[in-house]
């Protein structure tokens, strides 16, 4: 079923981004038939829908256009005049067009717009804000992190009739992009998680990047509210912005919002209890660290502030995803498991590295073979066993015959470092060998990593030390 997107015709359209609108003989009518979708990659194209050829560093998507006209395209939004088998909008461009044509969509919409911003954690903010308001309203959020000048206008141009509010991240490494971003966003509601050092070379300064982030108030609607990480030194002084006075959310309790009781339960998250609206209620935060506490408190204050009871704002915090997809943590009596040998690849072995690295006490990981890489594989494994070494992990097992070069570049960097926390790395070529050694090689209280493809049915290991701890409770 086509949704149509409301008063997005290719007039409109046309009229919204100054362009010069070209219709083929017979297609007259087309011109105020409102467009099913808006996208800028032709494989998204639906019947109806409209596409803006763009010219990346790669690929020009001119080259698309008589394709997407065979799909049923309404039309395309292009830079350059041609006999096309579909109506077009001619624009100098198309970038620009984008944008333009998103900020006048977004004043179509009565869906209320959080924008989130920040040096660091804007990210998992989005997460858990969106987490939260899901408990009660339709969200869009933004997906993965299109948060820049390309990311923001397609994730506007993405929210349908059925969406009550829009999550958006906004990310920027200069200044005036977010005076561009919020002109297109126009935020309800504004979220600043902090003012850190990142972006400093085009920035100049923490004031600089402030001034940069501030731009998110330009066209910020002027009854909205903005929340702010009262523990950030610069963000705690910030001035009235329209009709209310900024509300600070942090983990010192001259906040509005702050927590107290913040008890860690390592990599199972943290315990508090939130003080927000003159309300104090326990909640449990599913993600650890400590930064996870205070975007738990930013999504409570913007869930309290559009309506959701305290009991929804915890239900949503306790829902909240992990952003690298969710590696399951079991906590057994004598050590805590991460359980994630299903499948393997440079990037997501990183990722499972990071967050073992956030565990207290000893840090184990059992790796193994990543396959279906490519020529490539004895380098990527290597990388992977440089990072192990890299990120601080206590023990460094590997095991199968490709994780031999993770097992040798790791011993290599092991003896370069000079300030290594590295104890012990060892290898063994097969899983049996491995699940021989291995109890000699765990020691109480552990974190272990358990991660390969799924072909080195690694599984065995994890339910070896499942029962394992079965008798030793014994």
């Amino acid at each position: 079923m086509n949704h149509h997107m409301k008063n997005m015709t290719l007039r409109n359209m046309a009229r919204a981004c100054g362009g010069v609108l070209h219709m083929p003989r017979g297609a007259g009518e087309k011109a105020e038939e409102e467009a099913s979708c808006v996208v800028i990659n032709s494989r998204k194209i639906e019947a109806g829908g409209v596409f803006i050829a763009t010219k990346g560093e790669k690929v020009d998507g001119h080259q698309f256009i008589a394709q997407v006209a065979e799909k049923g395209a309404l039309g395309v939004v292009c830079e350059r005049p041609a006999d096309y088998p579909v109506p077009y909008i001619l624009v100098k461009d198309s970038f620009q067009a984008l944008k333009d044509i998103a900020e006048f969509y977004r004043e179509q919409l009565s869906v209320k717009v959080v924008g989130i911003t920040g040096s660091v954690g804007k990210t998992s903010t989005k997460e858990f804000i969106a987490s939260v308001l899901s408990e009660k309203y339709q969200v869009l959020k933004t997906s993965g992190n299109f948060n820049n000048e390309v990311g923001l206008p397609l994730t506007v141009l993405s929210i349908r009739p059925e969406h009550e509010i829009a999550v958006l991240e906004m990310g920027i490494s200069n200044f005036g992009e977010m005076h561009r971003l919020s002109k297109i966003a126009k935020p309800d509601i504004c979220v600043i998680t902090n003012i850190g050092q990142s972006h400093l070379e085009n920035l100049g300064s923490r004031e600089g990047i402030f001034k940069a982030k501030s731009e998110i108030f330009d066209f910020m609607n002027p009854d909205g509210h903005v929340f702010v990480n009262g523990d950030d030194d610069i963000l705690r002084h910030i001035k009235k912005k329209g009709s209310h006075d900024p509300i600070h959310f942090g983990l010192e309790s001259d906040n509005e919002i702050f927590a107290s009781d913040v008890v860690s339960r390592g990599l199972l998250g943290t315990r508090a209890v939130i003080h927000a609206n003159l309300e104090a209620f326990r909640v449990e935060i599913p993600l650890p660290g400590a930064h996870m506490v205070l975007n738990a408190l930013a999504a409570a204050g913007v869930g309290m502030e559009l309506g959701l009871t305290s009991g929804e704002v915890k239900a949503g915090i306790t829902h909240v995803e992990r952003v690298n997809g969710r590696s399951n943590v079991i906590s057994l009596s004598g050590c805590t498991l991460i359980d994630d040998c299903y499948n393997a690849n440079p990037g997501s072995m990183r990722a499972a590295i990071d967050l073992l690295c956030q565990a207290p006490g000893r840090k184990v990981a059992i790796l193994g073979d990543m396959f279906e890489l490519g020529e490539n594989e004895e380098e990527l494994h290597a990388g992977v066993g440089a990072y192990a070494v890299e990120k601080g992990t206590d023990v460094i097992i590997c095991t199968g015959a490709l994780s031999g070069h993770m097992y040798e570049r790791a011993v290599h960097e092991k003896e370069l470092s000079t300030d290594t926390s590295v104890k012990e790395i060892c290898y063994f070529a097969t899983r049996d060998e491995l699940q021989e050694h291995l109890p000699a090689l765990l020691k109480e209280g552990d974190t272990v990593l358990v991660k390969a493809s799924h072909g080195m049915e690694f599984e065995k290991i994890v339910e070896f030390l499942k029962e394992r701890d079965k008798w030793r409770l014994r």
